[in-house]
């Protein structure tokens, strides 16, 4: 039974962690560019758009679709350097400790 009671307790211990880091997500801002900085897309740590800047230089009427382009790749930018904090946030709390598929944090 002691080993049982340990359990509890880490698994206690997880979980407060798992919240703190809910927490630090969601007021993590990262940044993600495109044509040399000239796009660049702010996301939360939740995924959330929270800022779009765009150089004056690239506002064209003709050159509207190379625009679109920019910013759907400033997205992805975005988009891969939050997954790649979000699991770098998660192998400190879990201790490296892959968590089984289909169990992992919402954003």
């Amino acid at each position: 039974m002691k080993n049982l009671g340990q359990m509890m307790k880490q698994a206690q211990k997880l979980q407060e962690r798992m919240g703190e880091l809910q927490q630090q997500l969601g007021a993590a801002e990262l940044t993600g560019a495109s044509g040399a900085g000239m796009v660049q897309v702010t996301l939360s740590g939740k995924g959330e758009v929270r800022k779009l800047k765009i150089d004056p230089s690239l506002v064209d009427p003709g050159e509207v679709e190379v625009l679109e382009d920019l910013i759907v790749a400033a997205c992805n930018d975005a988009k891969a350097k939050l997954e790649a904090y979000v699991a770098e946030k998660m192998a400190e709390v879990t201790g490296g400790l892959k968590l089984p598929p289909g169990l992992s944090l919402p954003l």
